[in-house]
């Protein structure tokens, strides 16, 4: 096992990683921006070494610095978590010339599946059922031509994007140039690479991957499904293990499907392979996303395992310690990406000091966090704050296990998605399982206010911050009781640091 490993990233999968290292006696090297030379991965970490400004292409996204600290610190592996530089193909290779081991799959893998044409090549060569569409990039005559075969609607998407950057959806022929043309430049401006390809637009269907795990001895194994329907423009907003569609049938083979392709990819260390399944329960692949997913805890509180761990122990060189039919899946786990973000006001960011924070906690629950009261929460990166996770032995269980963990939850001074999840929780088609790719923009569609219920779960929270914010003194209604009365100013601007619009 490695004796030191530098975590070429920020936020909660920093502290996720520093964690894993810490209980396995690993030393853990955090690498940081100037705007977050007091974030908590800062802190967690055994050494810390600053990388450059905030703008991540001149810290996170900077090679060179990060190779420079691992030289310095003396590491022997590198993780690159999710994000940034986690499936550039160059920086993998790259810490291998070093004379780093890079805690992630081989480069030429990451290639192969991080090209989606590529990819869609050595899957349909491998016998992979795919969605039909292209299998390599298409100039603007060649999509009209291939659309028009197989039918609108159809998905234009950028070969090497990924988190709906670069993607469109085309419901007529007389959309696809601008659709075309809109989808290349936002591909160029994101991944430096403008190609696109076209694939058929499956409607309603739900979004289902498959976690595997290679180890460098030829095992491939894979740890059961996860739903991930529930999605904002292509971006998952609450994820679930199992899921309630799938039964042993469809996912011993979509397991074996998801096997296959990482064998035929040359795929070793963790990976996932999303797949599209329609309403007859047809399942078709989507991409492989080669890196450790926002979503591994789910598969975690599912199996009994330590994904971070596994792929530290197979990166130093070590087998599987377990066989598929030694896997198995217990309870429900459900996960709520929780932002800084305002949805009332189109999920703009919402940066700034965090000045009150209320985690929730309890039997099942489990927060991974990269934040802390008192931080504030910088513009410069995604600005997922934390994820929220809860396990309990069933569905309905964890359901209304994660909405006692939402009403326990209060993050003050700054605008957060946390009500989105209430309403999501309460809705009847998601407590039914009645949910699809569609599921959300139908529900943000349908009721615009944010509010759920009569609001008083909000109301206790903000009462609580406030309370101890102006020194525990008493807040007369109507001007009852004994006890001295707080000064109106004194409230307002409690209110006003913690964020507070309304009294």
């Amino acid at each position: 096992m490695f004796k030191k490993v530098l975590i070429a990233n920020r936020g909660e999968i920093a502290v996720r990683v520093i964690r894993a290292c810490r209980e396995m006696g690993v030393a853990s090297v955090a690498v940081f921006s100037d705007v977050d030379r007091a974030a908590l991965h800062v802190t967690q970490a055994d050494e810390a070494y600053p990388i450059g400004p905030a703008p991540a292409r001149e810290s996170y996204l900077n090679t060179a610095r990060i190779l420079e600290v691992a030289r310095r610190s003396g590491v022997e592996a590198i993780h690159p978590g999710y994000g940034f530089l986690s499936e550039n193909a160059q920086f993998a290779r790259a810490c291998t010339e070093a004379g780093f081991k890079f805690i992630g799959p081989p480069p030429a893998a990451m290639e192969l599946m991080g090209s989606k044409t590529r990819a869609r090549q050595a899957m349909q060569a491998a016998g992979v059922p795919f969605v039909p569409g292209s299998a390599r990039g298409l100039s603007l005559a060649e999509a009209e031509a291939l659309a028009d075969k197989i039918g609108y609607p159809v998905m234009i998407k950028a070969a090497a994007g990924g988190g709906g950057k670069g993607m469109r959806l085309v419901q007529s022929a007389a959309d696809l140039k601008a659709a075309y043309e809109t989808a290349a430049s936002e591909a160029l401006r994101s991944f430096n690479d403008a190609e696109v390809y076209l694939e058929k637009y499956i409607v309603n269907p739900r979004h289902i991957e498959i976690q595997v795990l290679g180890d460098e001895h030829g095992n491939v194994v894979y740890l059961g499904e996860r739903e991930c329907s529930v999605q904002r423009r292509h971006q998952k907003v609450i994820e679930e293990a199992p899921s309630a569609i799938v039964d042993e049938d469809l996912r011993s083979r979509m397991g074996a499907v998801a096997v296959q392709a990482a064998k035929s990819a040359g795929y070793t260390n963790a990976g996932t392979v999303e797949f599209l399944v329609d309403r007859e329960r047809n399942f078709y692949f989507l991409e492989m996303n080669t890196r450790l997913q926002v979503e591994h805890p789910v598969t975690e509180l599912v199996t009994g395992l330590d994904l971070v761990q596994l792929q530290l122990r197979i990166a130093s060189g070590e087998r599987l310690s377990f066989r598929q039919e030694e896997i198995t899946l217990r309870g429900h786990a459900i996960e709520c990406r929780i932002y800084a973000e305002d949805p009332e006001n189109n999920f703009f960011p919402s940066p700034g000091k965090i000045t009150r924070l209320l985690r929730p906690s309890g039997p099942g629950v489990r927060e991974d966090s990269g934040v802390y009261e008192g931080w504030t929460v910088p513009l410069d990166y995604d600005p997922m704050l934390s994820k929220l996770i809860v396990f309990a032995p069933d569905r309905a269980s964890a359901m209304a296990r994660m909405r006692r963990a939402l009403d326990e939850y209060f993050v003050g001074g700054i605008k957060t998605n946390l009500a989105l999840f209430r309403r999501i929780l309460e809705h009847p088609d998601f407590i039914a399982a009645r949910i699809d790719t569609g599921f959300l923009d139908r529900l943000l569609r349908s009721t615009p206010a944010l509010q759920t219920g009569d609001g008083l779960t909000e109301i206790a929270a903000v009462a609580a911050a406030l309370f101890t914010a102006v020194g525990n003194s008493t807040l007369h209604v109507n001007g009852s009781g004994r006890e001295r009365r707080t000064s109106d100013s004194a409230w307002l601007k409690a209110a006003r640091r913690e964020g507070v619009h309304r009294l």
